[in-house]
């Protein structure tokens, strides 16, 4: 009897240590928890993030152990990915948000239109009137497909009503980027320079690359798996993100 309980404490421990080696060097799962990725992401979603995109550094593995400096084995991240980070005011949360300026970068919103390096990113309208969340609240966007630079394209989204309308012009230092979520009025991103601001390259966790599992928590929480019939977004099950 002994021996069994021992051996399937081993079993568990090893277990542990596969668990954190996927998790640390290969892929973490995350939770959606908010709206500020909406329509792209959605609360609920749940999605793997790759580690090894941009390389390792003290962040990509739990709780951010101060065992080395630096990015080992570092890739540089492309404009339009959707990144999980360590947000800068505490190096501990953890946000995801579409990466849109590079070091060096100027960025500024002038009449709700997005200029990168003073040239006014390319959006054209899909959707006249959508419905999307923020918070407890619901918006009536307009939305939009904007076209990057290097080609990448995604849904954005702008409130009808208070959008922000101009702003400063914000330039990003060497070795951070700028990052923005795509429910434009309804996202804490680098805008907030108190809270967010510029993001240090060391700070990126990984690139989010698919949803494996999408539940509407407002239909049933996750654990009443008798329910999934009803709470399970069927559509988003192994949806790539872009």
């Amino acid at each position: 009897m002994k021996k069994k309980i021992i051996d399937n404490i081993k079993t568990l421990f090893y277990a542990l240590l596969i668990a954190l080696f996927i998790r640390s060097f290969f892929f973490q799962p995350f939770y959606i928890p908010s709206s500020s990725m909406e329509p792209n992401l959605l609360v609920g979603d749940r999605l793997f993030v790759s580690k090894y995109s941009y390389g390792y550094s003290r962040h990509s593995f739990p709780y951010s152990p101060k065992i080395f400096s630096g990015r080992i084995l570092k890739k540089l991240p492309q404009r339009g990915d959707v990144v999980v980070f360590k947000t800068p005011a505490d190096n501990r949360t953890d946000y995801i948000k579409r990466l849109i300026g590079l070091p060096g970068d100027k960025l500024q919103i002038i009449n709700k239109d997005l200029y990168l390096n003073g040239i006014k990113i390319a959006k054209e309208k899909v959707e006249n009137s959508l419905s999307i969340n923020c918070g407890r609240k619901i918006l009536q966007v307009d939305t939009y497909e904007e076209t990057l630079p290097n080609g990448v394209k995604y849904l954005a989204v702008y409130r009808k009503d208070g959008a922000m309308i101009n702003t400063d012009q914000y330039t990003v230092p060497n070795n951070h980027y700028f990052f923005l979520g795509d429910n434009r009025d309804c996202s804490k991103d680098s805008r907030f320079l108190s809270s967010v601001g510029y993001v240090e390259f060391n700070n990126l966790v990984g690139k989010a690359q698919i949803i494996f599992f999408s539940s509407d928590k407002e239909k049933g929480s996750f654990f009443e798996f008798w329910k999934w019939n009803k709470i399970v977004r069927k559509d988003r099950l192994l949806k790539k993100i872009k």
